[in-house]
């Protein structure tokens, strides 16, 4: 694990705070450009220390005794970053710190939890939830790096303050390539699996304490957005001379038609194309997110979407239905072909599902009990958040009625 970095150590006073003349001593460890100072409990009279040679001053019986610690101190310091090194270990400034002082003895660090986690979860989890686990673990990576100015820490440092400075920095921070910050509801998201990390590592007995235990998320109830009929219409009527924009709006309109996700779509397989109990062409698969199995018979548009791409250059001999497309790329495609056919709406996948649910089924008298089951969800009370959408939408559309009826 371990290259070879750029070690640097000195011993400094701390001139901002003198008492009686004098000031306290410290060590302080850079690698790679991240410092760590260590207090080395001592204290030396400001004018008797040298801050050029990082020594005290003179020949005196004190000053010389101060210096032969200092030496001591700093043998022990390289000896603690070689050992690293010949230990294979991750070489930052936190780490060799921890190691002089000796703290880092049978001591787990954050980067050991997530390559353990990763690890064991393997074949718990699916591929589409531990790239979830990997994006949060890069933002705690960056966190460590901007904040802390260190790669890794030991678990016992975090703290009820490091979550609350957690979820502060991702709320606050814009990566490069995103419009927008982070939502409140995806950085509870976040928080959520670095509770089930630590969590897990308690129960380890890797920590003495769990640091969540004080701390709640909290999701805030949104409005789900979908298209209307208008809309619907409005992107079956598209057509770009972009070939890329064409293939977004078809994957998008066959997740209208079959309430299918973008990862399942991507992933979905000419042999998951089959004749269902009815006779029918149906989908008949597993979603990725959460193992529970996708049966959707197939509508006529979709079933279309389907016979325009069989004889594709990039569908044929692949085994899959559609042409591979990033899910990052398919986003920012959305967004321009909302703005190509004026939806004002934050054109992403998911909006694609709650049409399937509200526009295409619970609108046209599909009982929420099948609506549930074709969405693959567990439990009745998450597909009635598509139930209220309606009633709150017959609401808005009475309201306008009343306004015309009263003029």
């Amino acid at each position: 694990m371990s290259t070879r970095s750029t070690f640097n150590l000195l011993f400094w006073v701390n001139t901002s705070r003198i008492k009686n003349k004098e000031v306290s001593l410290y060590a302080r460890i850079t690698v790679d450009g991240k410092r760590a100072n260590i207090s080395l409990q001592r204290r030396v009279p400001l004018s008797n220390w040298d801050s050029n040679k990082g020594k005290a001053k003179g020949s005196k019986r004190e000053a010389k005794a101060l210096n032969k610690y200092l030496d001591q101190v700093r043998a022990k310091i390289y000896q603690s970053y070689e050992d690293l090194i010949s230990e294979d270990k991750l070489i930052t400034a936190q780490l060799i710190k921890s190691r002089f002082l000796g703290e880092d003895r049978n001591f787990k660090t954050f980067l050991e939890l997530f390559e353990y986690h990763n690890e064991v979860s393997k074949e718990k989890l699916t591929s589409h939830t531990l790239r979830h686990y990997k994006v949060t673990q890069g933002y705690l990576k960056k966190y460590l790096d901007i904040k802390l100015a260190t790669t890794d820490i030991r678990l016992s440092e975090l703290s009820y303050g490091f979550i609350v400075d957690f979820e502060y920095f991702i709320k606050s921070y814009q990566p490069e390539d995103h419009q927008r910050k982070m939502s409140h509801n995806t950085a509870m998201k976040h928080l959520q699996r670095l509770r089930k990390m630590v969590t897990m590592a308690y129960h380890m007995e890797w920590m003495e304490k769990d640091p969540f235990v004080r701390f709640k998320t909290s999701f805030e109830n949104k409005r789900r957005e979908y298209l209307s009929e208008t809309e619907l219409r409005s992107l079956e009527t598209f057509n770009s001379k972009v070939d890329r924009l064409n293939l977004v709006r078809d994957l998008f309109l066959f997740s209208c038609y079959t309430g299918i996700s973008f990862i399942d779509i991507h992933d979905l397989t000419t042999g998951q194309i089959m004749l269902g109990i009815d006779g029918n062409v149906w989908v008949i698969s597993e979603r990725q997110k959460t193992s529970t199995s996708i049966r959707v018979p197939l509508l006529p548009k979709a079933k279309a979407l389907i016979e325009n791409y069989k004889e594709h250059p990039r569908v044929m001999n692949s085994g899959g239905v559609f042409p591979k497309i990033s899910n990052q790329k398919v986003n920012s495609y959305l967004k321009e072909i909302a703005d190509l056919c004026k939806i004002n709406k934050n054109l992403t996948f998911h909006i694609a599902r709650h049409t399937f649910a509200t526009t295409i089924t619970l609108s046209n008298g599909v009982p929420i009990e099948t609506v549930s089951k074709l969405l693959g969800h567990t439990k009745i009370a998450t597909t009635q958040i598509y139930a209220r959408v309606l009633d709150q939408k017959v609401s808005e559309d009475m309201g306008k009625l009343k306004k015309i009826l009263s003029q």
